[in-house]
């Protein structure tokens, strides 16, 4: 499977197993967030939800709180995916079976996602080695020297490689875990679950490879008024050009904001837009190729087929049958 979908559900019954890995020495606020995403469907949300199961080897201290794991840490290898919340300290080494236990559930075919200081976890089971990844900027530069083999990218919200995903810290944790419920449910249940939480569906700076750090919420930035300017118009073939003349600024100039705001070029956060509206699109219409293409402004169905296959890894008729309607992916 490409970064664009997840990992095929293994249970065979249309539910997916998220198992949350924990021990001694976690902190409460992530592992309260994948809990809080993944245990209860939104309302109005048909068909199977996950099936959420707390691991560890024992009672264990998360944060100032107790927590009973409803399994040993050997559940991880029969689970969809595997979620590693932060861990506290970054000096001192996670615990070799918890470290084991992640590693032998990847190995089993299980999507492994580590939240905010869990990538050290990840990256202690080797499944970071020659990968991209990101952790709280707090700790990026201590990754990076302890696991000289990892690509760290301080500046993004998370990375998606496919089977392997890592998060910024804190609110980061949140982003991820709404982008598996997108690869997994569809942008509609995504949005819902978001709903319910009262946060933002998507933050600013697109999806899997392309997503990046959020603009800064300030009425003053260069590039607050233009961004929602751009994506009011999607169906218009704009131009660098187009944007730099809204923003009142040069082309160079342009490129430098939105490289430090977004972590990319302003064209390719053009394209993650229109991407995205098109996922929607399909979702929630009946509306054809060729229109969807007119809507999104990639003219062409050949066009949106050639880049939505690129970016999302499967066809748009493809996307439509799996997400119409909230319907559970292919393998459920």
């Amino acid at each position: 499977m490409s970064a664009g979908m997840s990992a095929g559900m293994r249970t065979g019954t249309g539910t997916s197993t998220v198992a949350l890995a924990v021990t001694d020495g976690m902190l409460h606020f992530e592992l309260s967030v994948a809990y809080e995403v993944f245990d209860a469907a939104p309302v109005g949300v048909a068909g199977p939800w996950y099936d959420v199961a707390v691991c560890g080897s024992e009672a264990v201290r998360v944060g100032r709180f107790g927590l009973e794991p409803d399994h040993g840490l050997d559940r991880l290898r029969d689970a969809d995916t595997v979620i590693v919340p932060a861990w506290a300290d970054v000096d001192e080494e996670p615990p070799a079976e918890l470290v084991d236990a992640v590693r032998a559930a990847h190995e089993a075919g299980a999507r492994v996602a580590s939240l905010c200081t869990g990538a050290f976890v990840l990256a202690a089971a080797g499944l970071l080695d020659g990968r991209r990844a990101t952790t709280h900027w707090a700790h990026t530069d201590v990754l990076a020297a302890r696991y000289p083999e990892v690509e760290v990218d301080p500046d993004v919200l998370y990375v998606d490689n496919g089977s392997v995903l890592t998060s910024a810290g804190k609110a980061a944790a949140l982003d991820l875990c709404l982008h598996l419920v997108r690869l997994d449910r569809g942008s509609s249940v995504a949005n819902a679950v978001a709903r319910r939480l009262v946060v933002p569906p998507h933050r600013a700076g697109g999806q899997a490879q392309f997503v990046a750090a959020p603009v800064p919420a300030r009425d003053d930035h260069p590039l607050a008024d233009l961004l929602p300017w751009a994506v009011d118009r999607l169906d218009h073939a704009l131009t660098v050009e187009d944007l730099a003349r809204q923003a009142r600024m040069s082309s160079r100039n342009l490129g430098r904001h939105f490289r430090a705001a977004t972590g990319t070029t302003p064209l390719q956060w053009l394209l993650t837009q229109r991407i995205r509206r098109a996922q929607e699109l399909l979702e929630a219409t009946d509306d054809s190729i060729d229109t969807i293409a007119t809507a999104t402004g990639m003219g062409t169905a050949t066009t949106l087929r050639r880049h939505f296959n690129r970016t999302i890894g499967v066809p748009p008729d493809t996307y439509r049958r799996t997400f119409r309607s909230g319907s559970p992916r292919p393998g459920g």
